[in-house]
């Protein structure tokens, strides 16, 4: 497709038909990105409650990978699909090399201080010393893994808000399905228990990591990785693909955060605390992750029109995307609540107290993730528009300002309830705080389309 057919596409298609198209390449890899870890949850938890547990002490470092490589995708993505709104390609290449090559500099770095200060890190977020032995053996492998991870994600973001959403998915969910069938293969054919669900998801990283570069190289992508435009690095640029990607550093950063929290909370009560928060963690975002993939649909839209100067056409697929994304967590909330034992005790069946934690947690989570809907989508439209402080702000909302005094609060007055209900009662105060600059924001998208048009 042309640089003008691919603005045509961006700009003229109706937002009804044009945001499904998009979304539903996002919404696959997002669901297979979170199926291949409910994998790991789900074929360590075999090996025992401790490794089960592991998992999810891990899961605080994969977030912050997530973060770091979300943080610059995002950054880099939305402005360089603003840039090729504006047609202009030649910063939009620019962007795109600078948020390659930084990510990939980043990678190493992180990678080369949680290998050597491995154990100290996996006591600080919570490791207990049963569970010790399992979590540094499967984050030594994710660590290794941290370049390509964080490339990875990078590649995706910006593929994704070019509107290029299938070359994306293709990456990531070859990736999730290669993971899916190592981890029984090196788990318990070649029997390297928690190493080999590491290992095995540090191959499948690698692979999405070459398919997706693959996309650059062979110009699938908009906007073209060159490595010549390195010379044209800029502190001002860098700084704007942070700026912009704020959102996403503090969403998946307080992420991490939070995991942190919640292990050590939830240690209180021993490590099948520890096992069913990490398993209602792994489901939550499972069903998140859809209506999360939908908003990543709309977003490159937003951005695009943003970038056009097609307000009007911003607020129409903003109504949309909140609409729709309600929907769709909605019915897989009510599905969810009604299936909860059966999922639990498929990833632990002979621990009662993992499957009686986990089911009030994960019911509790689906009674008030419809919330959600609003959230995902207010935080979105805010983020793809350079809104960078509210877009931040409800970012830390959801495990961050509201979270964190939960979590540390409510098991102190309730026990073990408390930590099952920390993050319901958070989604809850969070959508207080978008309704409002949800409002505001479709205000303002309907004000500059009237300066635009002043005849309407």
């Amino acid at each position: 497709m042309s640089e003008n057919q691919q603005y045509l596409k961006m700009t003229q298609t109706p937002v009804s038909s044009l945001i499904p198209r998009l979304a539903v390449p996002t919404i696959v890899s997002m669901l297979v990105s979170s199926i291949y870890n409910m994998a790991d949850t789900y074929f360590v938890s075999q090996i025992g409650t401790s490794a089960s547990a592991a998992v999810g002490v891990v899961f605080s470092i994969m977030a912050i990978i997530q973060a770091v490589g979300f943080t610059i995708g995002m950054g880099g993505g939305i402005l360089a699909s603003r840039s090729l709104g504006a047609k202009d390609k030649d910063r939009a290449d620019t962007l795109v090399t600078l948020s390659f090559f930084f990510s990939l500099l980043f990678g190493v770095i992180l990678a080369i201080l949680g290998i050597f200060f491995n154990k100290g890190l996996m006591r600080m977020l919570g490791a207990t010393e049963t569970i010790l032995p399992f979590a540094e053996a499967y984050s030594r492998y994710i660590f290794i893994a941290c370049p390509f991870m964080i490339g990875s994600y990078v590649m995706n973001n910006i593929l994704r808000s070019e509107g290029k959403a299938f070359y994306a998915m293709v990456g990531i969910t070859t990736g999730g399905v290669l993971n899916i069938a190592l981890d029984p293969l090196f788990i318990f054919v070649f029997g390297l228990g928690t190493s080999g669900a590491a290992i095995a998801t540090a191959i499948s990283q690698f692979i999405s990591f070459i398919i997706l570069l693959m996309a650059f190289i062979t110009g699938k992508s908009e906007a073209d990785i060159v490595v010549s435009k390195i010379k044209h690095f800029q502190p001002s640029m860098l700084s704007a693909i942070i700026k912009t990607g704020l959102p996403s550093l503090a969403r998946q950063g307080l992420a991490s955060i939070a995991t942190i929290l919640l292990n050590l909370r939830a240690a209180v009560y021993g490590d099948a605390a520890i096992a069913a928060m990490s398993i209602t963690g792994r489901v939550t975002f499972f069903i998140f992750s859809a209506l999360l993939g939908f908003g990543q649909g709309f977003q490159p839209v937003c951005a695009y029109n943003w970038g056009a100067g097609k307000y009007d056409r911003v607020r129409k697929a903003t109504v949309f995307t909140a609409q729709v994304g309600t929907i769709i967590i909605t019915i897989l909330s009510l599905l969810t609540y009604i299936l909860t034992p059966s999922i639990i005790k498929a990833f632990i069946s002979d621990d009662p107290m993992v499957i009686e934690v986990g089911t009030r947690a994960l019911r509790a989570q689906c009674l008030l993730l419809p919330f959600c809907g609003i959230n995902v989508t207010t935080n979105m439209a805010l983020q793809g528009t350079s809104h960078v402080a509210s877009a931040t702000f409800l970012a830390m909302c959801r495990q961050g300002i509201f979270y964190i005094p939960s979590i540390l609060i409510l098991p102190r007055v309730l026990g073990i309830t408390g930590v099952e209900i920390a993050q319901p009662a958070a989604d809850v105060l969070t959508f207080t705080c978008s309704i409002f600059l949800f409002i505001s924001f479709l205000r303002e998208c309907k004000e500059k389309n009237k300066k635009n048009n002043p005849c309407i």
